[in-house]
Protein backbone atom coordinates (compact mmCIF):
# COMPACT_ATOMS: atom_id res chain seq x y z
CA UNK A 1 0.00 0.00 0.00
CA UNK A 2 1.13 3.18 -0.66
CA UNK A 3 1.53 5.98 2.09
CA UNK A 4 -1.03 8.59 1.90
CA UNK A 5 -0.27 11.70 3.92
CA UNK A 6 -3.93 13.49 5.42
CA UNK A 7 -4.23 16.61 6.70
CA UNK A 8 -7.55 17.04 9.01
CA UNK A 9 -8.16 20.93 9.68
CA UNK A 10 -10.95 22.31 12.21
CA UNK A 11 -11.85 25.69 10.71
CA UNK A 12 -14.86 27.75 9.66
CA UNK A 13 -15.16 25.71 6.53
CA UNK A 14 -15.13 22.25 5.10
CA UNK A 15 -17.06 19.71 3.93
CA UNK A 16 -18.37 18.40 7.32
CA UNK A 17 -19.92 20.06 10.02
CA UNK A 18 -18.53 19.60 13.60
CA UNK A 19 -21.79 18.67 15.39
CA UNK A 20 -20.20 17.74 18.65
CA UNK A 21 -16.45 17.56 20.35
CA UNK A 22 -15.30 15.94 23.54
CA UNK A 23 -12.15 14.89 26.08
CA UNK A 24 -12.80 11.54 26.42
CA UNK A 25 -9.32 11.47 27.89
CA UNK A 26 -6.91 14.03 28.93
CA UNK A 27 -7.09 17.24 27.40
CA UNK A 28 -9.85 18.41 24.41
CA UNK A 29 -9.25 20.86 21.25
CA UNK A 30 -9.77 24.15 20.43
CA UNK A 31 -13.29 24.26 19.54
CA UNK A 32 -14.14 24.58 15.58
CA UNK A 33 -17.27 24.37 13.24
CA UNK A 34 -16.13 22.58 10.26
CA UNK A 35 -13.62 19.97 9.38
CA UNK A 36 -11.76 19.38 6.13
CA UNK A 37 -9.90 16.71 4.79
CA UNK A 38 -6.72 17.89 2.68
CA UNK A 39 -4.32 15.39 0.79
CA UNK A 40 -0.56 16.26 1.99
CA UNK A 41 1.22 17.94 5.49
CA UNK A 42 0.55 21.51 4.00
CA UNK A 43 0.23 24.06 7.20
CA UNK A 44 -2.88 25.03 7.53
CA UNK A 45 -3.62 28.52 7.88
CA UNK A 46 -6.23 30.80 10.23
CA UNK A 47 -7.70 27.35 11.53
CA UNK A 48 -8.27 26.24 15.36
CA UNK A 49 -6.48 23.57 14.78
CA UNK A 50 -4.80 20.69 12.54
CA UNK A 51 -3.57 17.52 12.71
CA UNK A 52 -1.94 15.27 10.15
CA UNK A 53 -1.61 11.74 9.88
CA UNK A 54 -0.48 8.86 7.34
CA UNK A 55 -2.35 5.89 5.69
CA UNK A 56 0.49 3.36 5.51
CA UNK A 57 0.29 -0.49 5.63
CA UNK A 58 -1.78 -2.40 8.18
CA UNK A 59 0.98 -3.13 11.54
CA UNK A 60 -0.85 -5.17 13.83
CA UNK A 61 -2.75 -7.73 11.85
CA UNK A 62 -2.20 -10.75 10.31
CA UNK A 63 -2.66 -12.34 7.19
CA UNK A 64 -5.87 -13.87 7.99
CA UNK A 65 -7.52 -10.54 9.33
CA UNK A 66 -5.54 -8.58 6.63
CA UNK A 67 -7.75 -10.70 4.21
CA UNK A 68 -11.34 -10.91 6.25
CA UNK A 69 -11.29 -7.21 6.63
CA UNK A 70 -10.33 -6.34 2.86
CA UNK A 71 -13.34 -8.97 2.00
CA UNK A 72 -15.85 -6.42 4.26
CA UNK A 73 -14.72 -3.78 4.69
CA UNK A 74 -16.53 -0.69 2.30
CA UNK A 75 -14.79 2.08 0.72
CA UNK A 76 -14.84 5.88 2.18
CA UNK A 77 -16.99 8.59 0.81
CA UNK A 78 -20.07 6.49 0.47
CA UNK A 79 -23.43 8.92 -0.29
CA UNK A 80 -25.62 7.39 2.31
CA UNK A 81 -22.37 8.07 5.00
CA UNK A 82 -23.54 11.18 5.54
CA UNK A 83 -22.17 11.11 9.36
CA UNK A 84 -18.65 10.61 10.52
CA UNK A 85 -16.29 10.97 13.59
CA UNK A 86 -12.62 11.78 13.40
CA UNK A 87 -11.44 9.89 16.95
CA UNK A 88 -7.73 11.29 17.72
CA UNK A 89 -5.83 9.02 20.29
CA UNK A 90 -2.63 8.83 22.53
CA UNK A 91 -1.03 6.15 23.65
CA UNK A 92 1.09 6.39 26.76
CA UNK A 93 4.46 6.24 27.01
CA UNK A 94 4.45 2.40 29.02
CA UNK A 95 2.30 1.62 25.72
CA UNK A 96 5.43 2.55 23.62
CA UNK A 97 7.79 0.82 25.48
CA UNK A 98 6.40 -2.77 24.86
CA UNK A 99 7.69 -4.62 21.71
CA UNK A 100 5.56 -4.70 18.78
CA UNK A 101 4.44 -8.36 19.61
CA UNK A 102 3.56 -7.16 22.78
CA UNK A 103 1.39 -4.38 21.79
CA UNK A 104 -0.48 -6.78 18.85
CA UNK A 105 -1.25 -9.33 21.95
CA UNK A 106 -2.79 -6.51 23.88
CA UNK A 107 -4.63 -5.15 20.60
CA UNK A 108 -6.01 -8.57 19.29
CA UNK A 109 -5.55 -11.77 22.26
CA UNK A 110 -7.08 -9.86 25.19
CA UNK A 111 -8.63 -7.05 23.42
CA UNK A 112 -9.93 -8.11 20.46
CA UNK A 113 -9.50 -4.74 18.62
CA UNK A 114 -10.00 -6.31 15.21
CA UNK A 115 -12.59 -8.57 16.12
CA UNK A 116 -14.75 -6.18 17.28
CA UNK A 117 -14.20 -3.70 14.73
CA UNK A 118 -15.23 -6.54 11.97
CA UNK A 119 -18.51 -7.14 13.96
CA UNK A 120 -19.41 -3.60 12.42
CA UNK A 121 -19.04 -3.66 9.59
CA UNK A 122 -20.02 -3.03 6.36
CA UNK A 123 -22.41 -0.17 8.50
CA UNK A 124 -19.09 2.10 9.63
CA UNK A 125 -16.20 2.05 7.70
CA UNK A 126 -13.14 2.91 8.99
CA UNK A 127 -9.76 4.23 8.35
CA UNK A 128 -6.45 4.68 10.51
CA UNK A 129 -4.01 7.45 9.69
CA UNK A 130 -0.38 7.26 12.16
CA UNK A 131 0.64 10.33 13.51
CA UNK A 132 3.23 9.45 16.29
CA UNK A 133 5.98 9.79 13.80
CA UNK A 134 4.81 12.61 12.08
CA UNK A 135 5.44 14.39 15.84
CA UNK A 136 1.51 15.15 16.31
CA UNK A 137 -0.06 15.27 19.59
CA UNK A 138 -2.06 12.23 19.02
CA UNK A 139 -0.48 8.74 17.55
CA UNK A 140 -3.44 8.02 15.86
CA UNK A 141 -6.43 9.86 14.01
CA UNK A 142 -9.44 7.58 13.45
CA UNK A 143 -11.33 8.33 10.79
CA UNK A 144 -15.21 6.85 10.48
CA UNK A 145 -18.13 7.18 8.42
CA UNK A 146 -21.62 5.79 8.53
CA UNK A 147 -25.16 6.67 7.71
CA UNK A 148 -27.23 8.45 10.49
CA UNK A 149 -29.51 5.00 11.12
CA UNK A 150 -25.99 2.98 11.86
CA UNK A 151 -25.10 5.45 14.22
CA UNK A 152 -26.27 3.47 17.49
CA UNK A 153 -24.16 0.98 15.97
CA UNK A 154 -21.41 3.53 16.08
CA UNK A 155 -21.85 4.24 19.71
CA UNK A 156 -21.60 0.20 20.47
CA UNK A 157 -18.21 -0.11 18.79
CA UNK A 158 -16.95 2.78 20.37
CA UNK A 159 -18.66 1.40 23.75
CA UNK A 160 -17.18 -1.88 23.57
CA UNK A 161 -13.18 -0.86 22.74
CA UNK A 162 -13.37 1.60 25.37
CA UNK A 163 -13.44 -1.04 27.87
CA UNK A 164 -11.11 -3.20 26.71
CA UNK A 165 -7.53 -3.83 28.00
CA UNK A 166 -6.12 -1.99 25.41
CA UNK A 167 -7.93 1.40 26.90
CA UNK A 168 -5.88 1.42 29.90
CA UNK A 169 -3.12 2.45 27.32
CA UNK A 170 -4.88 5.55 26.29
CA UNK A 171 -4.27 9.07 27.87
CA UNK A 172 -5.80 11.57 25.56
CA UNK A 173 -8.97 11.16 23.27
CA UNK A 174 -10.79 13.29 21.71
CA UNK A 175 -14.44 12.47 20.47
CA UNK A 176 -16.02 14.81 17.00
CA UNK A 177 -18.57 13.76 15.25
CA UNK A 178 -19.60 15.34 12.03
CA UNK A 179 -22.29 15.39 9.26
CA UNK A 180 -21.83 16.24 5.86
CA UNK A 181 -22.37 19.71 4.26
CA UNK A 182 -21.82 18.79 1.00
Amino acid sequence: MESRFTSFVGGPTGPWKIVSMRAISGNGMALASHLDLRDGLAEAEDVAWQLRGVASHLRYTNEAERNALASVQPGLGRPEARCAALIPIRKTAAWWLLAQDERRAIIEEQSRHIAIGMAYLPAVARKLFHARDLGEPFDFLTWFEFAPDHAARFDMLLAELRVSPEWDYVDREVEIRLERVT
